[in-house]
């Protein structure tokens, strides 16, 4: 039979508790959201060479060397940011902020030159090939990650300058930024298949 001193809980397990269930939700995002990606990459590779007739990647594609210096200079800025909010430095935090929208636009905005140039100057649409596809569909589904991303940025701004983001909200910009730094991480692979190994 079990005495008291068996059923004492240790001191170290009574200050466990359950991880934050915003912490555990943004974490099966994030790899439902890789696992995605992962078999758009694949099919990405498979199908590298394998396109009957042209464009082909060496043909059309050009290094996006500018917008991926804005997309991951966005990550320093979004630690800044969040470490600005931590500090309680309020106009800190919406600089900072504001320069990672700015600098996600911006590669939207390069994203979007270069599709306009692919698609009315080189004739590569989505239906032209099967690196057509595969290009369109992966960055395309980048892309769109990033669009979220943003305009959840945005609210975000929008309600701090309004002066409804408080200290008591530091776990949702946390969450925000773990989400910015998974987009720019997907963007260092697939800028390594399309535009280095795909080429």
């Amino acid at each position: 039979m079990a005495n008291a001193h068996t059923l004492t809980m240790p001191a170290e397990s009574a200050d466990w508790s359950l991880p934050s269930r915003r912490k555990v939700g943004v974490i099966g995002v994030i790899l439902t959201e890789s696992a995605l990606f992962t078999i758009f990459v694949t099919a990405y590779l498979f199908y590298i060479g394998k396109s009957a007739t042209g464009p082909y990647p060496n043909q059309v594609l050009e290094l996006p060397i500018l917008s991926t210096i804005c997309l991951l200079s966005s990550s320093l800025t979004i630690v800044l940011a969040e470490r600005a909010f931590r500090l309680g430095n309020t106009g800190g935090f919406q600089l900072w902020w504001l320069i990672t929208i700015v600098l996600g636009a911006v590669f939207l905005g390069f994203t979007a030159l270069e599709w306009q140039r692919l698609i009315f100057r080189d004739h590569l649409t989505i239906s032209t090939n099967l690196f057509g596809t595969t290009f369109y569909s992966l960055v395309g589904l980048h892309a769109s990650h990033v669009i979220v991303g943003l305009i959840l940025l945005v609210l975000v701004l929008i309600l701090s300058l309004r002066g409804y983001v408080t200290r008591a909200h530091a776990e949702h910009v946390e969450m925000l930024s773990w989400y910015w730094h998974f987009v720019d991480g997907i963007w260092i692979i697939v800028f390594t298949v399309v535009y280095i190994i795909g080429r």
